[in-house]
This record gives C-alpha cells, structure tokens and sequence, in this order.
C-alpha cells in the first residue's frame, strides 16, 4: 500500500484561527483524504477552556464531532460542546457494560452554552483521553494491520512500543474507560490502534495532533509496502479483463435487472464502479472467500452490510451476449439465496429486544471482469457505500499480505447493525419525499418545460437524467441542478432523438449513473409553421423525425429499460393541445403532435401488464422560457394570427378561457403528477394545461 500523505498544515493560514477553528481546520485537513477516514467516519476533539456563559469563568470544554456529519466538510456547527467536568462526574453513574447503552441519554445534561449539537455516542472515547487534541481515524493502513489475526504483535513490530492496542470492543462508554486507564498508564504512547477498527492518535495542540496522526498512518503504509511482497488476492483468475466500454455495456444491462428486484417496497438508486483496486479484486482467484468473510470497520460494515454479494457472471465466456444471459438466468436464484441468507443471519443473532428485521438484499454486488455495483436509498448513500468497500478491498489486500485477514465476528457486526441507538436514530431520519430513490429520463432537459420539470421531479426526491442535443444549455442546466439538489442526483447527456444510437446510448447511460429509470418523460421538441401549399418534404421529414421517431425511440428504450426492472413504472408524453385539435399553417407540427398522442394510448395499453402507465400533457403557449418561442416559431404564430411578436403572449392570454398565462412550472406540475403515486391508477389519459381551449376538450 503506497500512501504519501502530504502535510498540508499553513501556519500563516492557521495563525489567524481561534482554538474552535483549529479543530474545524484540522478536521477538514483529515477529512479531505480518503485514505485517512471515511466518508462521514472518524471524529477529532478538543478540551479547550472557555468562559461560562453563566459565571463568566473560564472551564475546561470538550469539542468533539457531534452526531452525523463529515470532517471532510464540517463547519462550527458541528461540533457539539460539553463540560469536561459533568463528563467527569458520569463516571459515577456508569452501571457496567451491560447498562453503557443508557449513559448516552446522560450526555444532553453535559451540554454548554445550550449547543443543539447532539452529542455522538463516540464522545467518552474523546473525553476520558488525558490528551488535549485527540483524532479517531480509520485510514487503510492501519485497519489493516488492526484487521490481521495478530494484529497486537504486529502492531508492536511497527511501531516499537510508540501505540498501545486494545481487543475489538463496541465503540461506548466502556470503551472509552479502556482508552484512558491504557493512555495513563503508558504515558509515552503516541497513539492506540483498535483491533478491527482503527486509530486513535494526539497532540498538545492542534498542529501536532495532526501531525502525529498523518506520521502514524504513513508509517504503518511504509511497513506494508515493504513487507506486503504478496501477490494481491492469490492473483488473478481472469487475465483478459474486458475493455471499459464492455464494461458499462455489460452494467447497463443488468444494473435495472438488480435494482427492480431487490427494491422491497423501496426504491433504490445504483452506483457503477470499476476503478483498478476494484477490477483487480472482482477479477481475483480469492474473490469468493474474502468476500464471504465480509468487512471488519464498523463504519465500513454499517454502510456495505454483513457481506456482498460475488454475481455469477463469467467474463471469459465467448461473447458478453452469452455471459448476460446466463447470468441473468441464475439472477434471481442468487438474490433469492443471500436473502435467505441474511435472514438466516437475523434469526442466529437477534436478541429478544432487536429490532424488525430491515431490508435482506445485499447493497454491494461484486461482477468479475465488470466492476462493482451498489445500491441504495439515494445515489449518495449508493456512492458512499462502494467507496467504503473499496476501503475494504485495501484492508483486506494489506491485511492478507502480511498476515491472515479477519472479519468482523457475526454476533458482534449483527449488535452494531441492530443497536438500539442506530435503530433510533433511523427512526428520527425525515420521512422519504414523494419521489425518493426514483430515477427520471427528461428529454430536452435543458429547454423550459425539460428544465422545469427536472427542478420539479428532483425537488421531490428524484435523480435525474436530463438529455439535449445543445451541449452549451446541457451544461448550464446540470450545474444549475447540481448546485440546487446536490451534483450526485443529476446527470446529463448529449442526445439527438432522431438518432436511435444515440437514444439508446442516453438510456444506457442513465442506467449505468442511476441503475436504471421509472419515469420516461418524452418532451424533446421543436415547432413550426407553413400553410400547406408551402410546406416541403424537408418540413415535414423534420417534425417526423423529431416529434413522432424521437418520442418513439425513447418510449421504446425506456420501455425496454422498465420492463427488465419488472417494478412499474411510468412514461410521460409531452403533446400539445396540437395533438388534439389543428391549427392553421401547421400541419406537419400537428400531425406529428397528433401522432404523440396515439404512441401513448398504444404504450399504455402494452404496459399495463407490466405495470408500466403511459399518460400524456398537453400544453399550449407556453411562451416564456420556452426555447421553442425565442425564434422563428413567434414570427410564424404571430403571422398566422396577424399579430406582432410582441403581442402574441397577450392574445394566447387572452383566448383562453381562464385568461391566464401558462408558465414552464405549470407544465411541470402535470408531469409530476403522472411521474408520481398520486396518479398511481391512471394509465392511457390526457391533461391539458392550456388555461382552458374550448377546442381542445378531451371527448
């Protein structure tokens, strides 16, 4: 394990800070580095002195991370604050190990200065060290020294006396006593490994705690890479790996296969990864019993579960055709089988007060020659989850090279998994939002009603897809959804309709970001006008191609996509009020439009089977900010009408029965509405959102 950690301390930068921003500035330093902690993982302390609000005198307070958060990222807010001394004086309620769970509720009467920061259950591992800056890391290095069957011995070996070591123990206020007695009674220790878990390490002050602890992590990386002289995983078992666009053609197909099945009544967003340390373990002789084996941190396990599951699929197989299909023969039998699995696990190692057995399917799938593939209930989580089992993959690399691998014990992960305390806090996680773990593909996502109606469906939950032929408003539009939801829950690709390549490489795509799609929303569009005398084969070709072709081949990919899920799903087709009722000088643009309509009433009467519903909105004059109407398309509607540009949005305005103007977020709306559960029993059916066209009544 090579691993060069760059000191990235600025004195001149940290000579400015107060003593709480130290540990903030500290803490972001340690966070930003995968190979130190986590995502999410690791917490840093400070016993600062500090006024009491109430006497004015200085006391001695603990800042420690608080519940949740990231280092990576963590502002002042995030640190919760407790008096040293009440902390102190909670060794006199401590009952013994079988009560520690109860001392959590102890620390909200330890707070200062009413911080609503809620304490961690890590917090005594911080307080009871004498040391003044303390971190708790879990990088690679270490864990995987942490995670050898003699992990205590070779823990002296490397570092000669400089860390302590305790057995694998529960984090919690028994823990915390052991770090203490065993820093006080070897003062000279730089820093305590814990079997199986990771690193604790400090310092006088901020500087040197954070020095102490990158020294630490390096050396322990120096050590393996001297000594690690093993061939990774028992070497390879498939020397021909498959090319990287075999590979996301091989995650395109059978990422929606999992995800429909394995979504219990929840719906989850996948996450493809095929980086090296990945590949090089998928494709591995020793894949199959380090994989059973399972992880050893508890912050790995708790995001990745008791163990993957390694999918039967055969790179080496004579055309990748033939690989999916077996594989995709044996799918269910596999998932089947680790379900059966975990419940079997459940029932070994629960205990009369565990909570409700959660969802039995796995969240790391591991695929030779492809890659891995997570799932989970939002795209970040999924994310998340294979950047830890990567930190599993180094573990247990490192760990199998110099020594034997150990996971962790069965009963000991089952208690972390079902602790009372994490099950309540799950219990306090916000209810999902109405789209949550749902993917939609918007074509022209970066036009208005696209745009709007990615903003509409993501501010429900959803991940989306957005895809457009003009790459400049593609990109405008992802960075503005990005920075409005999150840069993990949306994506973009370039896609021209008229071209079935490119539609189905869009799908493929969305597939490969998200797992799959549920909501196919058809909306790519252009408009225009000639009296019929004037219009040529070259018109009307167009709006064939782009308004009937495109609406087809993306209704036909994202069908394909939906039924391979086999968990429903719902196709939105954007018409117009065109599709109803003809307008004059249009009649390409409302043949096309019409032609919309009849493909939905034809989806929905193939998808309902399957469960897949197929519905259609109408708009009319949608002028403002509507690509469509910025050019030509107005001169003609204007000339149609014998009106001036200018004057076109006050006569749709004015025609329409409500005397109204339809905006982009009107449309929007409706489509949520078929996207959603709201319309859960509604297949094959029309909404205007014209303001009211007498014309244009359905009937």
């Amino acid at each position: 394990m090579s691993t060069q950690l760059a000191t990235l301390w600025d004195d001149q930068h940290a000579s400015s800070l107060s003593e709480p921003e130290l540990l903030q500035y500290r803490s972001n330093l340690l966070g930003s580095d995968l190979r130190i902690t986590n995502y999410g993982g690791g917490n840093t302390s400070a016993k600062l002195s500090m006024p009491d609000p109430l006497s004015g005198e200085h006391v001695d307070v603990l800042w420690v991370k608080g519940s949740g958060g990231d280092l990576g990222s963590i502002a002042l807010g995030g640190f919760s604050t407790l008096y040293q001394d009440k902390l102190e004086r909670l060794k006199d309620l401590y009952r013994g190990l079988e009560h520690e769970d109860e001392m959590v509720g102890y620390l909200p009467h330890c707070t200062f200065n009413l911080n609503p920061r809620a304490a961690s259950i890590d917090t005594p591992l911080h307080a009871y060290i004498p040391h003044k800056h303390v971190d708790h890391m879990h990088p690679d290095a270490v864990i995987a020294i942490a995670c050898t069957e003699n992990s205590e011995a070779l823990t002296e070996t490397i570092f000669e006396g400089e860390l302590g070591w305790l057995p694998w123990q529960r984090p919690g206020f028994d823990l915390g006593l052991k770090l203490e007695a065993l820093a006080k009674a070897k003062p000279h220790l730089k820093g305590i490994v814990l079997q199986g878990h990771g690193l604790f390490s400090w310092g006088d002050d901020a500087k040197s705690c954070y020095l102490n602890t990158l020294a630490i992590i390096q050396r322990a990386a120096d050590w393996l890479q001297a000594n690690n002289t093993k061939e990774s995983f028992g070497g390879p078992r498939f020397t021909e790996a498959l090319d990287a666009s075999q590979r996301r053609d091989v995650a395109a197909k059978l990422m929606p296969w999992i995800r429909g099945r394995i979504a219990e009544g929840q719906y989850k967003v996948g996450h493809f990864n095929d980086s090296p340390e990945i590949l090089q373990f998928v494709n591995s002789q020793q894949l199959a019993p380090l994989a059973a084996l399972g992880t050893s941190c508890p912050d790995h396990f708790l995001r990745t579960k008791i163990a993957p599951l390694v999918v039967a699929f055969d790179p080496s197989a004579a055309s990748l055709d033939d690989a999916l299909a077996q594989c995709r023969d044996g799918l269910d039998a596999q998932l089947a089988e680790y379900r059966e699995g975990y419940k079997a696990y459940y029932e070994r190692c629960r205990r009369d007060n565990s909570p409700a057995m959660r969802d039995p399917n796995a969240v790391v799938y591991l695929v030779p020659g492809v890659g891995m593939l997570t799932f989970a209930k939002d795209k970040a989580t999924a994310r998340i989850a294979g950047e830890f089992y990567i930190n599993a993959i180094n573990v247990m690399r490192e760990a199998a090279g110099v020594d034997q691998y150990v996971g962790l014990d069965e009963q000991e992960a089952f208690d972390i998994e079902y602790w009372l305390l994490e099950e309540a806090k799950l219990q306090r996680m916000p209810k999902p939002k109405s789209l949550a773990g749902r993917v939609a593909f918007i074509t022209g996502g970066a036009g208005g009603i696209g745009k709007a109606t990615a903003h509409r469906l993501a501010s429900e939950g959803a991940c989306v897809c957005i895809a457009d032929i003009d790459e400049g408003a593609l990109e405008t539009a992802v960075a503005e959804l990005g920075e409005c939801y999150g840069a993990d829950v949306v994506r973009g690709v370039r896609c021209d309709v008229t071209q079935e390549a490119t539609v189905v490489g869009a799908l493929a795509y969305c597939s490969v970001e998200f797992g799959g799609v549920d909501v196919v929303v058809a909306n790519a569009g252009i408009a225009s006008a000639a009296p019929l005398d004037e219009t040529d084969l070259t018109l009307w070709n167009r709006n064939m191609d782009i308004l009937a072709t495109g609406y087809f081949l993306t209704a036909r990919e994202g069908y394909k996509v939906l039924k391979a899920q086999q968990s429903g799903g719902s196709v939105v087709v954007i018409a117009s009020k065109n599709g109803l009722v003809a307008s004059p000088n249009a009649s390409a643009y409302c043949v096309a439009k019409a032609a919309e309509v009849q493909l939905a009433r034809a989806v929905a009467l193939e998808g309902a089977p399957l469960g897949i519903r197929c519905n259609v909105v109408n708009p009319d004059a949608v002028l403002k900010g509507s690509k469509i109407w910025t050019g030509k398309w107005r001169e003609e509607r204007a000339a149609a009408y014998n009106k001036e540009g200018e004057e076109l949005e006050a006569h749709y305005r004015n025609r329409s029965l409500l005397k109204r103007d339809v905006l982009p977020d009107d449309v929007a709306e409706a489509i949520y509405f078929f996207a959603s559960d709201r319309s859960a029993k509604s297949t094959g059916n029309i909404l205007n959102v014209d303001a009211g066209n007498a014309s244009s009544f359905t009937r």
